[in-house]
């Protein structure tokens, strides 16, 4: 088969420059939107290969269309990057970006280039100079950046998939904020020839659908993997102190996640984790970034990754475009405008600085998650602000999305935002992360949830005790989490108060019971503890820590046969555990 560069001169046709002046007036909204929900810059055809005569199997693609952001080389076109100063001052293109002749080459048609962010540099969706697309499921409001257009034409239903830049977020966001599926994939995993660069340590090809098995036939495309065998999650560890701060109650978002586990995969899976305390304590070099904002490492490791992602993309920006940003000086949305021109210093020590965190993140996301591990977060902290709205402008808003935003970006791990249905009237989404390199086990694990993510959606959409039930369990997680900070500070008796506190909210999770235990173990309550854990292994007969807990509280009773055999078991259900190993040796010798 001939390379589509070599085929592009005569498998695309120019169609014209999208639907310019063509408009409907909406009443509700009181503003013109185009017909083409002015995703589009300009509307081309890029032609598959004619199908293989049977009985060879067709194209993996045929039949798809898709379009593509406005930064993909395509042979004989010049790309806008979001500015028409950048087009005027650019030749057209040679060759096709490999990212979109392999898709061409798979049977799909490629339908035109779409609206983004000035220089793919934003995550508003506006544009200056091509204007917002509009977001489908709430016009009034942004669509996201900086794939605004793309994003748009598959939550608009004018192609079926499409292809993005994913930077700081610009596949994830617009995905969140219109309510359809994004991949951003492992950072190398897809070939970067043929696009613009905004931050090669940071950029990655990502693309968008709204049927789970488009998004998961393109992944298979684009990322030319080899095939294996479909694994199952052995862990999925919910970051619960990302899902505290939401403005989403948590029974329509992590309680979702957990239920459709629970139900596909069986609790036993599940697993509860900080996230912030995790890293703090994983990357060593976020300390350099303590100092230089007055030691306030322990609550905002989130926050300071997202600080380093933005020094790292402006850096590495500059490098590649600065000359011509000074000798055009184009004009620039306020948003995209503020980071640009604003007056930036870096040192070599801060960049070398900024890559260690990176590897080391990537080794601590990789560590945690391992091979068959899912780390569940929110996309977006905030539903989608107001067109024109003042947001983005905000250091506090920026620090917030840009925090959750960082993980995949910083670590270079893979991830998929999937929307959960609406609530009070805008999308939501929750996102699933894999380690490096996890592109096809992550995009496994969506196509086994999917629907039953769906169907617990809907369900908490419609339960009438939605908003009690949510508060009660946002409190009990708030509770747990100090006694989690008390517990670590050795603040015993003030971690059973908040324990205690939680159970009363929440009398049925396994894990405060748990939890309690330990602390009444540091004061020497061993009967309190061993109550305690019976509880959380009646409520989780697969809580590994209860067994635990419940056997030392049992060895210290006296009871050593039977804290033996709680010993095997937390043995059972976790083979490695080297402490029960361990302990259930020794009694075995002394007492047996």
């Amino acid at each position: 088969m001939k390379s589509m560069a070599s085929q592009s001169s005569n498998i695309w046709v120019l169609l014209g420059l999208g639907l310019a002046g063509i408009y409907v007036l909406t009443r509700k909204l009181k503003q013109t939107v185009k017909l083409d929900f002015g995703a589009f810059i300009q509307k081309l055809q890029l032609l598959p290969p004619p199908p293989p005569a049977p009985p060879k199997a067709p194209h993996p693609l045929t039949a798809l269309t898709f379009a593509i952001s406005d930064l993909f080389d395509i042979e004989g076109h010049v790309s806008s990057f979001g500015h028409p100063e950048w087009a005027r001052t650019h030749e057209a293109a040679s060759s096709t970006s490999p990212s979109v002749s392999t898709l061409v080459e798979a049977g799909a048609t490629c339908l035109g280039t779409t609206v983004l962010d000035e220089f793919a540099y934003g995550i508003s969706g506006e544009n200056k100079h091509f204007g917002a697309p509009t977001n489908p499921a709430v016009p009034a409001r942004v669509p996201g950046g900086s794939s605004s257009g793309a994003a748009v034409s598959v939550a608009a239903n004018f192609v079926d998939f499409s292809l993005g830049v994913d930077t700081s977020g610009g596949v994830r966001v617009p995905a969140g904020f219109c309510g359809i599926l994004g991949f951003r994939p492992s950072h190398g995993a897809v070939s970067h020839v043929g696009i613009i660069p905004v931050s090669t340590s940071l950029d990655t090809v990502g693309w968008f659908a709204k049927d789970p098995d488009v998004l998961r036939r393109v992944g298979l495309i684009l990322l030319q993997a080899p095939f294996g065998m479909q694994r199952s999650p052995r862990q999925i560890i919910i970051a619960d102190d990302c899902f505290q701060h939401l403005n989403v109650p948590l029974d329509r978002s992590s309680q979702v996640v957990i239920k459709a586990t629970e139900k596909v995969f069986g609790k036993q899976v599940l697993k509860h984790i900080n996230l912030e305390d995790y890293i703090s304590s994983k990357v060593p070099s976020l300390k350099a970034y303590s100092q230089k904002s007055n030691g306030q490492l322990k609550s905002s490791s989130l926050k300071l990754l997202a600080s380093i992602m933005q020094l790292l993309q402006r850096h590495e920006f500059g490098q590649i475009h600065d000359e011509w940003m000074s000798i055009v000086k184009p004009e620039l949305h306020p948003a995209v405008s503020a980071q640009l021109h604003e007056k930036f210093e870096v040192s070599d020590v801060e960049i070398e600085n900024s890559k260690s965190v990176r590897s080391e993140l990537r080794v601590a996301v990789n560590s945690l998650l391992k091979d068959e591990g899912i780390l569940v977060i929110p996309t977006v902290a905030d539903p989608p602000p107001k067109l024109g709205g003042k947001e983005f402008l905000s250091q506090d808003y920026q620090s917030r999305a840009l925090s959750l935003l960082s993980i995949a970006s910083i670590s270079g791990c893979c991830q998929v935002t999937i929307p959960l249905g609406f609530y009070d009237k805008y999308p939501i989404s929750v996102s699933l992360i894999a380690r490096h390199g996890g592109d096809r086990f992550l995009l496994d694990t969506l196509k086994t949830m999917y629907t039953i993510l769906q169907e617990q959606a809907d369900i908490a959409a419609t339960s009438k005790s939605s908003k009690n039930v949510v508060s009660k369990e946002q409190s009990a997680e708030i509770a747990k989490e100090k006694g989690n900070q008390a517990y670590k500070d050795k603040q015993w008796q003030k971690a059973i108060g908040f324990y205690t506190e939680a159970i009363k909210l929440c009398g049925d999770n396994a894990t405060y019971y748990s939890n309690r235990a330990q602390a009444y173990l540091e004061l020497g309550s061993y009967l309190q503890a061993e109550a305690d854990c019976t509880k959380a292994i009646s409520l989780d007969k697969k809580n590994v820590k209860a067994y635990f807990r419940r056997g030392t509280a049992r060895e210290m009773l006296g009871y050593y046969k039977e804290a033996i055999d709680d010993f095997k078991y937390a043995l059972v259900l976790e083979p490695t555990n080297k402490r029960a190993a361990s302990a259930a040796e020794r009694l075995r010798k002394l007492f047996l």
